[in-house]
């Protein structure tokens, strides 16, 4: 496949998942009494930055990385190996969440909603660095 496709794989891997966890953090914020939100948004905002810096860093690499691949090459090429068990990882620790009864409603709301938008923003800044690099 041709590289620039690699940029999209990268951002559909990173995009479709935060779409889905913003959803469920910003729906399980609307379940929550008003009173207590103050404390939560705090804690979404701190959520919020602890991935953008991190998650800024990460999809940098790994464009620079996607750069430096041949015009034609395989999907597996998106992602180091250590990128790949970040992937699987990250799923099954999301799946496992669902799946765990007694997690608090106020985690869900404050973590998800600070992870789902840096997760799409991540998969923005993916194309963006394709158009970037590709040019």
């Amino acid at each position: 496949m041709k590289r620039k496709y690699l940029y999209i794989i990268a951002a559909l891997l990173w995009g479709v998942p935060g779409i889905i966890i913003s959803v469920k953090g910003i729906s399980a914020y609307f379940a929550m009494p008003s009173s207590s939100l103050w404390w939560l948004f705090l804690i979404t905002a701190a959520v919020l930055a602890g991935f953008f810096f991190m998650f800024s860093r990460i999809v940098d690499r790994y464009s620079a990385r996607m750069a430096g691949q041949p015009s034609k090459t395989t999907v597996f090429q998106t992602f180091p190996l250590r990128g790949w068990i970040l992937v699987v990882c990250m799923s099954c620790l999301g799946i496992t969440l669902k799946y765990i009864s007694g997690v608090p409603a106020e985690f869900t709301a404050s973590f998800y909603s600070g992870l789902g938008p840096m997760l799409v923003y991540s998969a923005c800044r993916f194309i963006l660095n394709g158009k970037k690099y590709e040019l």
